[in-house]
């Protein structure tokens, strides 16, 4: 069995030594994960849309993440990366306090939100740092407003 172990980092070692010894192969792109209750991720594995190389990105410097049906790309200020993870296990990985859902296929980063306009029909548009606009869609609308507290 293979697992990717998301810890913190006084606890890996003595969690990998243990695991290691039990059989069980430690594997970045292993299919499960073992992490701590209530602990986020840090940073990110993810591929480099252009070079297609392993990049370790820190969650610090995301401005969203989209889905494309199973295509899911991170973008940051240095870039667009790829992941392998759906949408929702990467929501899980992220601080909610930090980021958001606004539609099905799209998750913010609180600190990336430039502009906030309201549009027709309960929805809002965001507009990013990065300079793109997404919208928060109708599903989403309430959470979204009792998020930014508007």
């Amino acid at each position: 069995m293979k697992l990717r172990l998301e810890v913190s980092g006084e606890n890996y070692e003595a969690l990998a030594a243990e695991l290691t010894a039990r059989g069980i192969e430690l594997d970045e792109d292993a299919p499960y994960v073992l992490t701590e209750r209530g602990r986020f991720a840090d940073s990110l594995l993810l591929r480099d849309s252009e070079t297609n190389e392993r990049v370790m990105l820190p969650v610090a410097g995301i401005i969203s993440v989209e889905a494309f049906g199973h295509s899911v790309e991170v973008r940051s200020a240095h870039g667009v990366f790829l992941s392998n993870e759906p949408l929702y296990r990467l929501q899980a990985r992220l601080d909610p306090e930090k980021f958001l859902r606004v539609s099905n296929s799209v998750i913010v980063a609180r600190a990336a939100i430039v502009r906030i306009s309201p549009a027709l029909s309960m929805k809002f548009t965001l507009t990013l740092s990065d300079k793109r606009r997404v919208d928060v869609t109708r599903s989403y609308y309430y959470t979204f407003k009792e998020y930014m507290g508007i």
